[in-house]
């Protein structure tokens, strides 16, 4: 079987597990959910400033419902030792570890076209920028908490505390990338400056971090 079908393979298998459970997604949209709810009761953005805050809002729901994803993305391999399976299987960890990446990247995609046009009611908001560079902003902002938390799920699937390691892994290296993301996002609620400056600094922090983890995913798989 080819790299590419591997990672297909694992993408799809995910894809129809989660569809038949909706375990995940039904807990990403509730939290992401309850953090939008609760802000639009604290707040309506009326200046700037404000505006520049609800950015960081919606970034904070997706950051809840990225978590609650990659935190069960190898959790449940430990059914029926599938994790074992995993390890043992005449592929390529990489691809085994793309796989996954799409699935959950598509998981978060698909929470995200629900909270935006949410946040966007609930706060009385429009986009006044470029609405076509944020999408690449939101894609690849995406992927960066994807790859990075996928990374760390793999790593501390077998630990009794990986609620609490996951995130305490993954929030101090995604910092740039969120920084980025909140940036290019009340830029676009804005309309003010440009976001290229953002989206070259989310193509940097992926390419590099992606490498990372390609390289170094199969070192982790054997330690699970």
């Amino acid at each position: 079987m080819s790299y590419w079908a591997v990672s297909r393979r694992i993408m799809a298998k995910d894809l129809v597990s989660e569809a038949r459970t909706r375990e995940m997604t039904n807990a990403m949209l509730f939290f992401a959910l309850l953090v939008l709810v609760l802000f639009s009761f604290s707040f309506q953005p009326t200046s700037d400033e404000e505006r520049r805050l609800a950015a960081g809002v919606l970034w904070i729901a997706f950051l809840f419902a990225g978590l609650s994803v990659l935190d069960r993305s190898f959790w449940r391999e430990r059914v029926n030792d599938c994790l074992d399976a995993l390890r043992l299987a005449p592929a390529s960890a990489s691809a085994l570890f793309l796989g996954k990446c799409a699935a959950n990247v598509l998981f978060l995609l698909l929470a995200e076209g629900i909270l935006v046009p949410l946040f966007l009611v609930f706060f009385d908001l429009s986009f006044r920028g470029d609405v076509g560079q944020w999408l690449l902003v939101l894609v690849l902002g995406t992927w960066a908490l994807v790859v990075n938390g996928t990374f760390f799920a793999a790593m501390t699937v077998n630990l009794r505390s990986r609620e609490l390691m996951l995130p305490l892994l993954l929030l101090p290296i995604s910092v740039p990338a969120l920084i980025a993301v909140v940036e290019a996002t009340a830029t676009a609620l804005l309309g003010e400056g440009a976001m290229g400056v953002w989206i070259r600094v989310l193509i940097a922090f992926d390419v590099i971090y992606t490498t990372l983890a390609l390289l170094l995913f199969e070192t982790v798989l054997e330690g699970t």
